[in-house]
């Protein structure tokens, strides 16, 4: 066991008598790991503000596109409390992750955390994150994902379509990977008795623990066409092959594998069941929802 790790858990001891208080006003901060996210990054700003995330910790992984600029607008404005510029071209997804929460609690007074990706809308049915936050004693909450289903040629947050999970899907000719595969959970943290974050932030660890399910929903918009799915698969690619552990990543390292084979483009549509969205439709693993095209209209419009 590190050093580093014996620390937090020395520092998560002596927290242990706050750990399951409950936290009327709680100051909450979500931290977000991007990396080209200009076609998604200002409204999940604006939405999470929405929402009542407090502040956000922004690490920019050598973005190309404007998500600097956006970053910087929204830094201007105080929302965005501190960007970290992550120059390194492997894919130190947890440590760039436990650096931000970290950050969270002890710069910026954090009472919760949310660790999120920019292509997620963290939504509260009550309109604000903190109200679960508030009432539990619990110190993590398990979300619920949702995957939205994309449209071409329409905003994502016009989409009005979720999917289910589909095990059998070889019987659709659905890809291993598809955007119907099992969506597992996310979580909500304290920041006092964090220790670790899993990757891909689905669980995380803390002393003691104590987990409850919440009513927030997450909707996965991790498909936003072709172009942003090629992209973003060849990207996340050539980054894994250059990380030192051989865990997580399996889909981007299967798709970007495809990708060397020529076939990656041809998979696109096994991946969104283009061609056997109908059956999909009649079985039941599609299903309108209109929650996030509803909030845009009435809090944005």
């Amino acid at each position: 066991m590190s050093f580093y790790m014996i620390r937090k858990m020395g520092t998560a001891f002596f927290q242990l008598f706050r750990t399951f208080r409950k936290t009327p006003s709680p100051c909450l901060i979500m931290t977000l790991l991007v990396k080209n996210e200009e076609g998604m990054l200002e409204q999940n700003l604006r939405f999470h503000k929405a929402m009542g995330v407090d502040g956000f910790i922004i690490t920019d992984n050598n973005s190309t596109d404007s998500t600097p600029e956006i970053i910087e607008k929204y830094r201007r404005m105080g929302w965005v409390k501190e960007v970290i510029r992550e120059t390194a071209t492997d894919y130190e997804q947890k440590a760039w992750v436990d650096r931000m929460i970290w950050k969270a609690k002890t710069v910026y007074g954090a009472d919760w955390v949310v660790n999120a990706d920019a292509d997620e809308l963290w939504y509260a049915p009550s309109g604000s994150l903190k109200t679960e936050m508030a009432a539990t004693s619990a110190n993590v909450l398990k979300c619920e994902m949702r995957s939205v289903y994309p449209e071409e040629g329409k905003p994502f947050w016009e989409w009005n379509r979720t999917v289910g999970y589909v095990a059998d899907y070889e019987k659709y000719g659905l890809s291993l990977y598809s955007l119907f595969e099992r969506q597992n959970m996310k979580v909500m943290h304290r920041a006092d008795g964090y220790l670790q974050i899993s990757m891909g932030n689905h669980k995380v660890t803390m002393l003691p623990q104590r987990s409850a399910l919440s009513t927030v929903r997450v909707y996965h918009y991790n498909i936003r066409g072709k172009a942003q799915f090629l992209e973003k698969m060849i990207n996340g690619g050539k980054q894994l092959e250059q990380h030192k552990g051989r865990h997580g990543g399996r889909h981007w390292r299967y798709f970007y594998r495809l990708y060397q084979e020529g076939k990656l483009e041809e998979e696109y549509d096994r991946v969104i069941g283009t061609r056997v969205l109908p059956q999909l439709e009649r079985d039941g693993y599609v299903h309108t929802d209109t929650t996030i095209p509803d909030f845009f209209a009435r809090v944005f419009r």
